[in-house]
């Protein structure tokens, strides 16, 4: 598996969904933009789960049309890798968006920096 840029990466969001319904995961400060090289999506549960994860440049589609992964499969006890090896940058207005298709099961980690726009 390719090693991604070093970016300086630090956690920049953490969202676990109590529910099913697409959600805001991430987005730059105002006046910030953010270099993402990692979303991680850790499947704490004894079950398969389904994760989503969005990007948008306004912030307001989270849907398959702007699907980074999509009703991917994560096995019990296991996690799913984004790897941008290039970062992949989110202006201010972006948003990452993500959706479990099982309620407490699926843990979405963001790593990468924010930037001044």
């Amino acid at each position: 598996m390719p090693e991604a840029r070093d970016f300086g990466s630090s956690i920049l969001a953490q969202q676990r969904p109590a529910n099913t319904s697409a959600a805001d995961l991430y987005s730059p400060a105002a006046n910030r933009r953010a270099i993402v090289s990692k979303i991680i999506v850790c499947n704490t549960t004894g079950s398969a789960a389904n994760a989503s994860v969005f990007a948008d440049a306004d912030g307001s589609t989270k849907d398959a049309t702007t699907a980074l992964l999509y009703a991917k499969s994560v096995a019990a006890n296991d996690k799913v890798e984004l790897l941008f090896e290039d970062g992949l940058e989110l202006a201010a207005a972006g948003t990452l968006g993500c959706q479990s298709g099982t309620n407490d099961a699926l843990t979405f980690t963001v790593l990468g920096r924010e930037l001044d726009a």
